[in-house]
């Protein structure tokens, strides 16, 4: 007759031990031991560690290369940036050499403009002091005339009697020689 036993009363009895502690049992655990580590073994030396050497080999290149083509894109980074800054010296240069071009012919322009200007004032210069000179000269005229005029009236009102026309340009000839 059996006797069922509640869950967790089990006699403690080599038959009811736990089988892998058991030592009866360690012969063939360690035979399926020896087996599935040298399965494993075979399996991780034969497929899975190449392929994980194979992928870090590809990785290594692959950091080498993109590290060769920074070099590169830096050399040529900075091979532009050298031509950028000789570009720029170039451009300030010419820009100096436009402004002092610029500068010179403003300068000719405002000289020849100058000395045109000069010269046009000169020409007027010279017709005005001509023209002064003729002025003077029609005013100088004017006097002699005047003065023959105003010494006839004032010999006449002194004497009473018309005076000599000779006489008076003798008078204002003298006056005007000294």
């Amino acid at each position: 007759m059996a006797t069922s036993l509640p869950v967790g009363d089990a006699p403690h009895d080599a038959a009811s031990a736990f089988p892998p502690l058991d030592s009866t049992y360690f012969p063939s655990q360690l035979l399926w031991l020896a087996i599935s580590f040298a399965t494993l073994y075979f399996l991780m030396a034969r497929i899975a560690l190449p392929r994980v050497r194979t992928i870090l080999a590809d990785r290594q290149q692959k950091i080498a290369d993109d590290l060769d083509s920074a070099s590169a894109s830096k050399a040529k980074a900075d091979a532009a940036a050298s031509a950028y800054e000789q570009s720029l010296v170039l451009a300030r240069s010419n820009a100096q050499n436009l402004v002092r071009t610029a500068h010179e012919t403003a300068a000719a322009e405002s000289e020849r403009r100058r000395q045109a200007l000069e010269a046009e004032l000169n020409l007027r210069l010279a017709g005005v002091e001509a023209q002064i000179a003729e002025t003077k000269r029609t005013a100088m005229t004017n006097v002699a005339g005047i003065a023959r005029e105003a010494t006839t009236a004032i010999v006449e009102h002194l004497t009473g009697k018309p005076a000599d026309p000779t006489a008076v340009d003798r008078a204002i000839n003298f006056s005007s020689s000294q």
